[in-house]
This record gives structure tokens, C-alpha cells and sequence, in this order.
């Protein structure tokens, strides 16, 4: 499993206007139980790391670290994103599974790291 894979689906949740970028929005879309799965990049600051963690686990949203913030934003047409919610429990789940697929390959999901 690439990574390319995983972007390219995210272009396509995308243009099937499943995504929300950017800080605020999908801070507002988890809040009102719309969000899926948000995606933090691995790049983002520790303190947008700990807030999006600490909001879905309040709003028991599922939440991923993954890629980085040129990329998600190049693929989902717009500038570097730190964060992006998927809305379509279909598009979640597969990009969940993909996500976790990358993360087993490399030794398990950035334990430790907040």
C-alpha cells in the first residue's frame, strides 16, 4: 500500500464533496456529529496534534495521523492542510483501513508521540 493510493482516494472523497479542510471548518463539522474520520497530517504542529485529538475523543470521532500537509492540501485541491474530515461513513471507512494498512506495515501507529 502507497501512499499515493491513499492520496488519490482522498482527491476522490473530494470530488465526491466528502471532504472538509482546515482547521476551523472541521472543527465545526466534528462538533455537529458530522465528521467520519478526521485526518491530522503528521506534520502538524503538537498543538493542533492535541487538539483534534482531544476533540474527537470528546465527540468519539475516529481520528488518523497521516501524510503531510502540502500533500493532503495538493490533493484535495487547495494549499497545505493540517486537518480534513471525511463525511461519508463509506469514504471513512476506507481510508481508515488504508491508513491503518500503511501504519501495520511500518511498526503500528506513532505510539507515544502527542
Amino acid at each position: 500500500m502507497t501512499n499515493n493510493k491513499i492520496y488519490s482516494f482522498l482527491g476522490l472523497a473530494t470530488k465526491a464533496g466528502k471532504v472538509i479542510s482546515g482547521e476551523e471548518a472541521c472543527e465545526r463539522i466534528i462538533k455537529a456529529g458530522k465528521a467520519k474520520l478526521v485526518i491530522v497530517a503528521d506534520d502538524a504542529s503538537d498543538r493542533t496534534k492535541r487538539k483534534f485529538d482531544n476533540i474527537c475523543k470528546y465527540n468519539d470521532v475516529e481520528l488518523k495521523f497521516f501524510g503531510e500537509k502540502e500533500f493532503l492540501g495538493k490533493f484535495i485541491g487547495k494549499e497545505a492542510r493540517s486537518v480534513i474530515a471525511i463525511l461519508s461513513k463509506e469514504f471513512a471507512k476506507r481510508l481508515g483501513e488504508m491508513i491503518e494498512g500503511i501504519n501495520n506495515e511500518f511498526g503500528g501507529e506513532q505510539i507515544g508521540k502527542s
